[in-house]
């Protein structure tokens, strides 16, 4: 069964309202599903690192754990952005979602075994990474379904709803693990990995004009904006997704007998819930100047975060870390409504107006959306090493909050330099910086 469309113009108007949007949003809605439970097994260890007390491993050792399906996940977004491009948007989240099968399978047969040693461990943790590289296939695959003035919204949508995938984990994983025992941590979602692949297979749709040479794709690594991107994509999706794993065990350390595995799903549900706004925001007021002072509000959040770690109260704590989650998120959608309209601003203006450099502009997004995607998610690696350390060398996670207070202090004034300041703006700043 091969389902190709040809013909796809989602910016003329009378095609969108005809027959484009529908079909958009019923590839949107599979391709949230897939994505959702990528994001499930990629956290999974979030939860099941806090419930390994019958093995003799170290706060660092299983920060370890919690850390390596970023690492992996974040090195995988690269091949997959151009899976769709490759093979079709469709059949390439066929096959990205049975793969989650995997680490799901083999986490429920080595939790089994009180003798399976750590490195095992480490390999299946890493094998979780697969989950993470979903995201940036979803996402390239998307950019191409809708309209440019929709798409701050659509990829807003298409992100929260993988990135509620860490919050179900952290919200029914405990529940099932208390139920059925912790091998249930990976048994527990392989019909639903195997229900969203076969939806996949015949609810979505390939694009003929979203096929591309790899080799074109890759001439977006040699532009600048690339990595201006990556690096404020790392303060934003690195913070979401590093806060999301390291809280539980984060706070398992610091209050031990708190609550935290009730609420540990809150944080990252109201990070992925507020993505959307995030992306309605910069369609609305420009993606540079809604980034630009989020990332203050981001410094000031893990200052906060910091005082309460220190303040011996889990409460007090539990609610800072809240106004984290919430700036990460917002952060997430004005970052990523950035990516199209920089790339889609220098193709219109190197070649035109017209619909061959719009659907160029697209094509080097999606392929920028991988990279910066990659490297955004190395955040959550960094995250979660820098507390290991910490709490390694100094017993507290104190200098893991100074550096991240710097580095958002760092992002600020990179993205002011390079998007908001007036003197000399160029096209591409002018776009990132406009309303859409």
């Amino acid at each position: 069964m091969a389902r190709w469309i040809a013909e796809w113009h989602p910016d003329d108007p009378a095609f969108w309202e005809s027959s484009g949007k529908r079909v958009a949003r019923r590839n949107l809605i599979w391709s949230i599903a897939a994505e959702h439970l990528g994001f499930t097994v990629w956290t999974l260890w979030s939860i099941v690192a806090t419930r390994m007390g019958d093995y003799e491993f170290t706060t660092d050792q299983l920060f370890w754990l919690v850390a390596l399906p970023n690492l992996i996940g974040s090195v995988l977004r690269v091949p997959y952005t151009f899976g769709p491009a490759r093979y079709g948007g469709r059949n390439f989240t066929v096959a990205s979602a049975l793969l989650l099968l995997v680490p799901a399978v083999l986490l429920g047969v080595a939790v089994r075994d009180p003798g399976t040693p750590y490195w095992l461990f480490l390999v299946i943790a890493a094998l979780a990474g697969v989950g993470g590289g979903n995201f940036a296939s979803s996402m390239a695959n998307i950019t191409y379904f809708y309209p440019r003035a929709k798409q701050g919204i659509a990829l807003g949508l298409n992100a929260a709803g993988g990135n509620i995938g860490v919050s179900s984990v952290q919200l029914v994983l405990p529940l099932v693990i208390g139920s059925l025992g912790l091998a249930a941590a990976g048994w527990f979602w392989i019909p639903f990995i195997v229900l969203a692949a076969v939806c996949a297979w015949f609810f979505m749709d390939n694009l003929t004009s979203a096929k591309a040479d790899p080799r074109e794709q890759l001439a977006v690594a040699g532009r600048a904006q690339t990595w201006i991107m990556s690096f404020l994509y790392v303060g934003t999706f690195g913070s979401f997704i590093g806060y999301s794993t390291a809280f539980p065990l984060l706070s398992h350390n610091l209050f031990p007998g708190s609550p935290y595995a009730a609420v540990a799903f809150a944080g990252p549900l109201l990070g992925s819930l507020i993505r959307p706004v995030g992306g309605w925001l910069a369609d609305r007021l420009g993606g540079a100047p809604v980034t630009l002072w989020n990332f203050a509000a981001m410094g000031g959040g893990v200052l906060l975060v910091w005082a309460a770690a220190g303040s011996g109260g889990f409460w007090l704590f539990f609610l800072a870390f809240q106004l984290l989650f919430l700036t990460a998120g917002i952060g997430n959608g004005s970052t990523y409504r950035m990516i199209p309209a920089i790339f889609q601003a220098k193709a219109v203006a190197e070649r035109g107006a017209g619909e061959e450099a719009l659907l160029h502009g697209r094509r080097q997004a999606a392929a920028a959306i991988g990279i910066i995607s990659a490297v955004g998610a190395l955040g959550g690696f960094l995250i979660n090493r820098a507390f290991g350390m910490s709490f390694a060398a100094a017993g507290t996670p104190a200098p893991a909050f100074l550096a991240f207070a710097l580095f958002y202090l760092a992002c600020f004034a990179l993205t002011w330099w390079c998007y908001t300041r007036r003197v000399g703006v160029s096209v591409v700043a002018s776009l990132a910086h406009a309303r859409v």
